[in-house]
């Protein structure tokens, strides 16, 4: 069994229709998205849970689906359901809550033998004006599970997994060094992390790769700042987990980032259904 392009459409388009936008001031909007992931989870097998806090006088909610309960060990698996602003977010970050919901539907269907659990989580607060603050939602549950001690052998945050191109050039680079390193086409998917857990960067980059009818790339900075760390996986290294993003490249390869533009018809579903297929392997293989 395959992830299904067509599944990963239904769930980027409906994210992508609700008006007002899906940020933070827009309560009633994040409570549709609440209700949409709760009801897929459900459809999945799960049963899903939500972990609230407060922001501002507001209230905010994670979404959790978690298979293989009994297991004491944990691999996260998240992404965020939020946008930044007035715009769809169809990159940002629709295309990954499709695909954290496809892999959900893809390990409840298989039901695959794994001696660990998964933790499926959809983060609210992950956009400004809570970027890089404790009030984030995955800040919120990685604080949970340090708190309660539990044995956490991994994260893996989707960030951005549907904007590609074939064209000559297409990938820019923020530095000369890196241009030396990586293919200049932007039809790939890379592995994020940092030098402190490269053995897990390579581990989930060896497991995607094996097998990928999409090229998947890895990168391990030397430090916890500046590009190595623009999402949810930041905060699991703040309590000593490994953590990592796979990522088309955000803001480096698309234009629409942040903009009323990042909108559905400039995605690419084929590459995102094989990204996808590729995050499966890896998820389901852990030991």
């Amino acid at each position: 069994m395959k992830a299904q392009t067509s599944r990963l459409y239904h769930d980027v388009e409906f994210l992508t229709t609700i008006n007002p936008a899906r940020n933070y001031l827009n309560l009633s909007s994040l409570e549709k998205v609440v209700g949409y992931i709760q009801q897929e989870f459900k459809q999945c097998g799960a049963a899903p849970g939500t972990q609230t806090w407060q922001a501002e006088g507001r209230e905010y909610k994670n979404i959790l689906a978690s298979y293989n309960p009994d297991k004491s060990r944990r691999l996260i698996v998240g992404a965020h359901y939020d946008v930044c602003g007035d715009q769809p977010g169809a990159d940002d970050n629709a295309s990954a809550v499709a695909g954290l919901l496809e892999l959900a539907r893809l390990v409840f269907a298989q039901q695959p033998a794994l001696g660990y659990r998964i933790d499926f989580v959809a983060y609210c607060l992950e956009e400004p004006p809570f970027y890089a603050t404790e009030l984030m939602g995955s800040y919120v549950h990685a604080k949970s599970l340090h708190e309660h001690k539990v044995d956490v052998m991994g994260m893996i945050c989707l960030e951005m997994i549907g904007y590609f191109s074939e064209k000559p050039d297409s990938q820019p680079f923020p530095s000369p060094e890196l241009a030396e390193l990586y293919p200049h086409v932007a039809n790939f998917i890379i592995v994020v992390g940092i030098a402190q857990y490269e053995d897990f960067n390579r581990k989930v980059h060896q497991l995607m790769s094996d097998g990928s009818a999409i090229d998947v790339q890895v990168i391990s900075f030397p430090a916890a700042h500046g590009l190595a760390g623009m999402s949810d996986h930041r905060n699991y290294w703040k309590f000593g987990y490994p953590a990592l993003m796979i990522n088309d490249t955000s803001f480096i390869r698309n234009p629409h980032y942040h903009m009323p533009t990042d909108t559905i018809g400039t995605l690419d579903f084929e590459k995102m259904t094989e990204v996808v297929n590729s995050t499966y392997r890896a998820i389901t293989n852990m030991l």
